[in-house]
């Protein structure tokens, strides 16, 4: 791995577009609907917190993809 590799992982990426801005607010929309959804039609346990979490998870990695892409110029 290299220092440019680091950097890109622990620093701060903002929304440079309006465009991107809205990428991120529909992955954080469909998130929450399918979270609503599980929450309501799974039954209490283990699977259902795991689930949840993974679904946290799929969140911030595809947020992450949206944030760490090249800058538009």
């Amino acid at each position: 791995m290299s220092a440019a590799d680091v950097i890109r992982r622990f620093t701060f990426h903002p929304a440079d577009t309006t465009a991107r801005r809205q990428e991120h607010e529909d992955v954080r929309t469909m998130c929450l609907d399918l979270g609503l959804y599980l929450d309501e039609q799974l039954p209490a346990g283990a699977e259902k917190q795991a689930a949840m979490c993974r679904l946290e998870e799929v969140m911030f990695w595809a947020n992450a993809a949206i944030a760490r892409q090249p800058k538009e110029s």
